[in-house]
């Protein structure tokens, strides 16, 4: 799990690279040809994140049910985040890797309840969990990639 762990905390710092890079507006812009934007795809990195983790192993989420709904497959952005909003986002994409690295070492995720995802593939515990959320992760960072290059 510690190769899982570290390409996890890989793929957050390049997250908070871009975000600290780009200014509210251009995080805000959803560029033509795409639903979401760069500030979207971020928040949605953590939601889907707790989903996986935390709900499937029938844990409480680390952050809010409205915030995981905001940021679900297939939700838009409504508007544009503040700057506080982004700010939250980019400490929430820290906090929630250490503390769930922190979680699965104390042995919190007992259960877990198997999720078939939109591509097919069954997630059966939660070592394969953190597996798909790195391939999720990174897949969102390579839409992040390319809608840097429009704004």
């Amino acid at each position: 799990m510690k190769s899982v762990f570290e390409a996890h905390r890989v793929i957050r710092e390049v997250l908070l690279k871009i975000l600290d890079n780009y200014s509210l507006e251009q995080l805000n812009k959803i560029p033509q040809g795409f639903n979401n934007n760069i500030i979207w795809n971020a928040a949605h990195c953590v939601a889907v994140q707790q989903a996986l983790v935390y709900k499937l192993s029938g844990l409480p989420a680390l952050v809010s049910q409205d915030f995981i709904l905001k940021y679900s497959k297939g939700a838009k952005p409504e508007g544009d985040v503040s700057q506080e909003e982004v700010d939250e986002i980019k400490e929430l994409l820290s906090a929630t890797l250490e503390k769930t690295q922190k979680d699965y070492a104390d042995n919190l995720f007992v259960n877990f309840y198997e999720y078939t995802t939109s591509l097919g593939n069954t997630i059966r515990d939660i070592e394969q969990a953190f597996q798909f959320n790195n391939y999720h992760e990174g897949l969102h960072t390579g839409v992040i990639m390319s809608i840097r290059k429009f704004v």
